[in-house]
């Protein structure tokens, strides 16, 4: 069964070509999702004019080539490879499999699709990538949540800001069962692809255009450190007098960085 190509089996009654052409139509669900998205929210309209504002601005520093090309490599490397913005490390975890399986799932179920004769090793590699996501996906819905493990809320309760996470669960899972079942053009194989195309078809409604614009959100934080302009927010250091003067709060602004700490001691489990 680990060993075995699941969709293989489906030639007898499903023609490859169609399973490929529907291969095509997810990826261009997925790019036409993304750029509606961005258009809506207006997300390269804001990088790209915070980027001009940036550099325009007097007493800025300007960076060379060099520092901006190792800034892409520490972003890509803590922000991307590493999930760096999550400091909570079971939530970094359950991001870190969830995202690593559904590559992994992503591509060996395209391997499989466009060639019924790849190696056992894309089956493998199909397994390990889709128990990878139910692991993580699962251990963050039930768990993990904030509504859930902070505020008391119920773990089946669903809402349009879930859309993405649920979507990608419940297709991987009924793709598994799929595959376990021994495969074929049956009711859980449609069952398996209404999921899947609610998956790559509802990237407009739900978060899966974040994995393309996050690394550029996290690329255009560290510029913004690194040139001085701070995304025009007080540094982390109350060393300079003419930057304590723009806290908001005038209370605050002699206060010491540590300040409120005590906060963390705990983790808010007192609903």
């Amino acid at each position: 069964m680990l060993t075995s190509n699941p969709f293989a089996g489906l030639a007898a009654s499903i023609s490859p070509a169609v399973m490929q052409y529907y291969v095509i139509l997810m990826v261009v669900l997925v790019v036409v999702g993304v750029f509606a998205d961005v258009v809506h929210k207006g997300s390269a309209k804001y990088f790209f004019e915070s980027w001009r504002k940036s550099k325009n601005k007097k007493g800025v520093k300007q960076l060379g080539g060099g520092e901006l090309l190792s800034i892409a490599v520490q972003t890509a490397i803590v922000d991307v490879a590493a999930s760096g913005e999550f400091c909570n490390p079971r939530r970094r975890i359950s991001h870190l499999l969830g995202m690593y399986g559904f590559v992994l799932y992503v591509i060996s179920t395209a391997v499989m699709v466009f060639d019924a004769s790849a190696g056992a090793i894309w089956p493998q590699l199909w397994w390990l990538g889709g128990l990878m996501v139910c692991l993580g996906g699962y251990w963050f819905w039930f768990f993990i949540r904030v509504d859930v493990a902070a505020e008391g809320q119920s773990p089946f309760r669903f809402m349009k800001a879930d859309l993405f996470v649920v979507s990608l669960v419940v297709s991987v899972t009924l793709g598994l069962i799929w595959a376990a079942a021994g495969g074929g053009a049956g009711v859980l194989f449609g069952l398996y692809i209404l999921a899947t195309t609610v998956l790559f078809g509802s990237v407009f409604w739900s978060k899966f255009a974040h994995m393309f614009y996050k690394p550029a959100a996290a690329f255009e934080k560290r510029v913004s450190r690194a040139n001085g302009t701070a995304e025009n927010l007080p540094t982390q250091t109350r060393d300079e007098p003419e930057q304590r003067q723009r806290h908001s709060m005038e209370l605050l602004r002699n206060a010491p960085m540590n300040m409120g700490l005590g906060i963390k001691r705990e983790a808010p489990r007192h609903y």
